[in-house]
C-alpha cells in the first residue's frame, strides 16, 4: 500500500511538474508601432502582468511608425507576425479582420468595462464582432507656454475671437511665435488644426453621423467655416511656416521660442521631459460664450490577437489583464497623454494630463471625422485632408475649394453621398 502510494505520489508530482514546464513555454510577443514605449512596456507594464502571471513570458518588439502598416501586413502574410498586434483604429484593423489575420474575442472577459464608442473603433460594422482591446485615446486642443501667458497677462481664451486677441498680443509683444504649427508634413494640418477645431462648428458626432449617412456634405457651411478660421491663422505661425515640419514645430515651443501649440495629448510625455517652462492647456474655443464645447477624443490605440497565434490560450490571458482596471491606471499614468478608454476609476497623476482628461466632463466627444468608413475608398478621405488642410494654410486654395476637393473625392465612392 505505501509502495502505491508512493508511486502515485511520484506520477502526480511529475505530472504537477510537466504541466507546468508546459505552461512555462508560453512566449508572447508584441508588435506595436510605438517605439518610444519600449521602456515603459519592459520596466512597468510587462513586469505588472508576469508578476501575476509569470508562466507567461511577454516580449515588445516594435517597429518604427512609418514601417510598421507595411512590416506588420509582410509578417502576418508571412506567418511570422506576434502573438498580440497593436491596432490603429476602424478601418486599417477592420481589413485585417476581414483578412482573418485578427481574431474574433467578442467573448472576452472585461470588454464590458468599455463603452460602447470605444469598442466601435475597433468592431465590425454591425457590431457583431470584436477583434481588439481598447486600449487608449488622444485628446486634441492647445497646449501653451505658462510663463509666457503670464508675462505677458494672458488668460485662457475661451471664445474664437478671444483666441485671436491672444494671438494678437503675443505678435505684438514679439518675443514669441504665437502658433507652432507648420504645413510642410501636411498631417498636422488635419490633425492639430481641421480636426482639432472642426467639431465646435459640425457639432461633433452630430455632424459626423450627418457625412456618414450622406445628409451633410463637405461643402456645407459647418465643414467650410474651420477652414475659413484656419486661413486666419497663417499670420500667427511664423516665417517660413510652409517648410516648417513636425519635429520642427515641436523645437519651436519646447525650446521656449513659441507660445501656443495647437496639440495632440500624446505629446504631453516628451514635452514634459524637454520644456523648461510650465505649461498649461486648454481646449478648441467656442464661437461664443456659453456654446456648447466640442473635443477630438480620438480612439488611437488598442490590442488584439494574431489569429495564427501558437499560444491563443496565453494570449487572451494578457488581453483580459489588457481590459482589466490595473492597466487603465498604469497605462495612462506611465503615458500621459494617453487616456484609457475603460470605465475604471483611477487618478490621473500628470497636471497636464488631468486638465486634458477633465474635457471629457465638460465637452461632448467626437473623433476625427474621416476615420470611420470615409476613407475606405480612393481617394482616401484622410489623406486628401492632409492635402486641403496645408493648401489652406498655404493660400494655395481657398476655404470652399479645399471643402470642394473633399466632397468630390468622396462622392465619387461612397454611395450614401451620391444621392
Amino acid at each position: 500500500m505505501t509502495r502505491i502510494m508512493k508511486t502515485t505520489t511520484a506520477t502526480l508530482a511529475l505530472c504537477v511538474a510537466g504541466t507546468a514546464a508546459l505552461a512555462q513555454d508560453a512566449t508572447l510577443s508584441i508588435e506595436s508601432w510605438r517605439s518610444e514605449d519600449q521602456a515603459i512596456w519592459d520596466d512597468v507594464l510587462i513586469p505588472a502582468f508576469e508578476a501575476q502571471h509569470p508562466e507567461i513570458d511577454v516580449e515588445f518588439t516594435p517597429t518604427s511608425p512609418t514601417e510598421y502598416n507595411a512590416a506588420l501586413n509582410a509578417r502576418l502574410d508571412g506567418g511570422t507576425a506576434g502573438d498580440l498586434i497593436t491596432c490603429r483604429p476602424f478601418d486599417g484593423s477592420l481589413a485585417l479582420y476581414q483578412r482573418g489575420q485578427l481574431a474574433d474575442i467578442s467573448g472576452l472577459d472585461g470588454l464590458d468595462n468599455f463603452p460602447d464608442f470605444a469598442k466601435a473603433a475597433w468592431q465590425t460594422d454591425d457590431g457583431s464582432a470584436t477583434f481588439c482591446v481598447p486600449m487608449a485615446s488622444v485628446i486634441h486642443g492647445f497646449i501653451y507656454n505658462a510663463e509666457a501667458f503670464a508675462e505677458l497677462g494672458l488668460e485662457e481664451p475661451e471664445t474664437v475671437e478671444e483666441f485671436f486677441g491672444v494671438l494678437d498680443a503675443i505678435k505684438e509683444d514679439g518675443t514669441y511665435t504665437p502658433l507652432a504649427i507648420g504645413s510642410a508634413d501636411q498631417w498636422e494640418a488635419a490633425t492639430m488644426a481641421y480636426t482639432n477645431i472642426g467639431p465646435t462648428y459640425w457639432n461633433g458626432e452630430e455632424g459626423r453621423q450627418a457625412l456618414l449617412d450622406g445628409s451633410a456634405e463637405f461643402t456645407d457651411p459647418q465643414f467650410v467655416k474651420p477652414f475659413e478660421v484656419m486661413q486666419r491663422w497663417n499670420d500667427y505661425m511664423g516665417r517660413a511656416y510652409q517648410a516648417q515640419g513636425y519635429t520642427d514645430s515641436q523645437n519651436l515651443f519646447t525650446l521656449g521660442r513659441a507660445a501656443i501649440y495647437p496639440a495632440g495629448s500624446w505629446e504631453i510625455g516628451g514635452f514634459n521631459d524637454q520644456a523648461v517652462f510650465e505649461m498649461g492647456a486648454f481646449p478648441p474655443p467656442v464661437e461664443a460664450a456659453g456654446d456648447t464645447c466640442y473635443i477630438s477624443d480620438h480612439t488611437d490605440i488598442g490590442i488584439g490577437m494574431n489569429a495564427g497565434t501558437d499560444n491563443p490560450e496565453a494570449a487572451r490571458t494578457f488581453l483580459e489583464w489588457v481590459a482589466s482596471p490595473e492597466f487603465a491606471s498604469l497605462y495612462t499614468n506611465e503615458l500621459p497623454g494617453f487616456f484609457s478608454l475603460s470605465n475604471a476609476q483611477f487618478e490621473v497623476e500628470d497636471p497636464l494630463a488631468q486638465e486634458m482628461i477633465s474635457w471629457r466632463q465638460d465637452c461632448e466627444s467626437t473623433i476625427r471625422v474621416a476615420h470611420q468608413i470615409l476613407s475606405r475608398g480612393e481617394p482616401n478621405t484622410w489623406n486628401t485632408m492632409w492635402s486641403v488642410s496645408a493648401n489652406v494654410f498655404n493660400e494655395a486654395s481657398t476655404p470652399q475649394e479645399a471643402a470642394q476637393t473633399l466632397q468630390e473625392g468622396l462622392e465619387s465612392w461612397y454611395e450614401p453621398q451620391q444621392d
